[in-house]
């Protein structure tokens, strides 16, 4: 896997638009996050876009007068990045430490309890470690 470029929270919203529809277009990308959910203007949007081309996060494909846009990272591993990065940062790389953490910090319901017990027990018939 190679390493993930740095993007913000605003180009993650960017992303995940992208990851959803593609290829799409600029206009559906602005038609998107210009809902009542995000509110943005589109020049914020066409800002974002270039510095996620930049960054060599998207593809853009010029076709007429438009911008087709793909994504170059996958989102499975953007996140997987991330999170082994979030871990290391706070976690000392354990996901055992981070885990407990939560565990401790957070109130569990009796589902939660048993969600997580299902996924351990599985994860244990399976062998451990994927």
């Amino acid at each position: 896997m190679t390493k993930s470029p740095q993007i913000s929270e605003a180009e993650y919203e960017v992303m995940n638009i992208v990851w959803k529809y593609e290829p799409i277009s600029t206009p559906e990308v602005v038609e998107k996050l210009s809902s009542a959910e995000f509110d943005w203007k589109p020049n914020t949007i066409h800002t974002m876009l270039a510095r996620l081309v930049k960054k060599k996060a998207l593809h853009a494909r010029k076709n007429g007068r438009v911008f087709i846009y793909t994504s170059l990272i996958e989102k499975h591993d953007y996140i997987e990045q991330k999170s082994k990065t979030f871990l290391q940062q706070f976690f000392d790389g354990t996901l055992n430490s981070m885990v407990l953490n939560f565990i401790e910090n957070d109130k569990l319901s009796n589902e939660d309890i048993s969600e997580l017990q299902k996924i351990l027990s599985q994860r244990e018939k399976e062998g451990g470690e994927k």
